[in-house]
């Protein structure tokens, strides 16, 4: 097998992350990402080390068995919804499938068991949307990049991992500016106006945020200009019939060279700034750019199967004890576990998801909950009381193995372990097991159906 070569072949099984193995027409394996398995495919082999070979998909000569048609008709060309031509259980075993193997190969733990989304269409409560162009020089874009494409940007009109009012706003902003002839933002040149449309909408209160995300490249346009442009933008989404309620307009200046939506300074179109969502009977005040769980209905699920593993033993597992929730966010899991601790601190090194956990603590009628910002690791340093049990839900890289090892330090009989990357969490089971610790209780639960991505919870105890 050599680099370059085209062949053919079988997806015999998929690995996390989106790592479809296929056996080619030679007897090889090569790696490649987008398949399904039992799909027959034509790939281009880019990379042969060591024995292995990875490649890019090139075509699916023929649709696996377990193929369904897809709901979306965006499937073929966005770059987001890997999944969703298998049927919604089918997707369920594959995620179960990956992470059992990576769990078992890591630590010799087996387990059985995934929660699926309540949900499994129209579940997303936040969603980035991207301006560009379908093709260079082609007409204003404005949704999701193109499969396999680091420029393209596919307008996703029809999206189904959102609903209708998402559909609607980003509809009626790309046709606006797209009437406007305006520049987007080029990731080559970093010249352009136009960067991100921010659309967050609550499950629960059906209200609705929307933030326009631009540079400050005003080329002909005065800001007096910019500023008519954009209220005239605004009374358009106003003006909108919406199954939810629009609480505020939005317009955030970013002039970050990096692909992110960045904060840069916020101005209020309409509204507030701000709307609630609410998970377990608890209410969340949540800004533009707060963190929480992009699909509520499965933030339930995932809380409430933590919730379990905690307290399945013991109903007063965590009375008179005091709780750390460490990457805490804006304190979900801090504040669903204070009715039943004696105290919870929460750490999390974005201030304004500090701030947030603040108030909705004090929102909640919450008085046993403090949060501190900062790094986990230079904070802990600074908490006098020790903790007695641990909650952990890290970025997706993990653990900074030095923080690992502070927290193994603590030597609390039982922690658990959230993580939305297997791998990362996997890597860290094989450290904490160093430090004395024992997977007890393994649960995925399906987060993001019809993609690759999927959340793990492990409960450990020290031997």
């Amino acid at each position: 097998m050599k680099k370059g070569q085209m062949t053919t072949g079988y997806v015999e099984y998929v690995d996390f992350p989106n790592k479809a193995v296929v056996r080619t027409e030679e007897g090889d394996k090569v790696v490649v990402k987008n398949a399904i398995p039992g799909q027959k495919v034509s790939l281009r082999v880019t990379k042969v080390r060591k024995g292995k070979a990875e490649g890019n998909l090139h075509e699916v000569l023929e649709r696996s068995p377990l193929e369904v048609e897809a709901k979306c008709p965006h499937a073929q060309d966005c770059g987001g919804c890997t999944y969703q031509t298998l049927p919604y259980e089918a997707q369920l075993q594959m995620k179960e499938n990956q992470v059992r193997k990576l769990i078992m190969d890591a630590v010799g733990f087996d387990f059985h068991g995934i929660k699926g989304s309540p949900l499994q269409y129209e579940y997303r409560n936040k969603m980035e949307f991207s301006f560009g162009d379908a093709y260079k020089g082609g007409p204003l874009a404005l949704g999701q990049h193109k499969r396999g494409s680091f420029y393209d940007i596919l307008t996703v009109t029809q999206c189904q991992i959102v609903d209708e009012d998402f559909r609607k706003i980003l509809e009626a902003t790309v046709n606006f500016f797209g009437a406007k002839e305006m520049t987007f933002f080029h990731r080559l040149t970093h010249e352009g106006y136009l960067r991100h449309l921010l659309v967050r909408k609550a499950v629960k209160t059906q209200e609705i945020l929307v933030d326009l995300v631009t540079t400050t490249q005003l080329f002909d346009m005065t800001p007096d200009q910019e500023e008519a442009m954009l209220l005239e933008w605004k009374d358009l989404l106003v003006g909108l019939e919406f199954k939810g309620e629009l609480k505020g307009v939005l317009h955030t200046k970013n002039d970050s060279l990096a692909d992110v939506v960045r904060n840069d300074g916020t101005d209020l179109l309409f509204g507030q700034d701000y709307f609630y969502e609410e998970l377990l009977g608890l209410t969340f005040k949540i800004s533009p750019f707060s963190f929480f769980q992009t699909n509520s209905l499965g933030a339930e699920v995932l809380y409430e199967t933590a919730r379990e593993f905690i307290l399945a033993d013991d109903p007063n597992a965590l009375k008179d004890k005091v709780v750390y929730d460490l990457y805490s966010g804006t304190g979900t899991i801090a504040q669903m576990l204070a009715p039943v601790a004696k105290e919870v601190v929460g750490v999390e090194i974005i201030e304004e998801a500090v701030e947030a956990a603040k108030e909705n603590a004090a929102l909640n009628g919450l008085t046993n909950c403090s949060f501190l910002a900062g790094d986990v690791l230079k904070v802990l340093d600074t908490i006098e009381e020790k903790p007695d049990y641990i909650v952990l839900d890290p970025p997706r890289d993990g653990l900074h193995p030095k923080a690992l090892e502070k927290i193994a330090g603590y030597n609390v009989p039982k922690f658990i372990y959230i993580s939305c990357k297997p791998t990362s969490l996997a890597r860290d089971l094989v450290l904490f097991r160093k430090h004395g610790y024992e997977v007890e209780r393994v649960c995925c639960v399906d987060m993001f159906p019809n993609t690759v991505h999927c959340e793990t919870i492990a409960l450990l105890s020290r031997k």
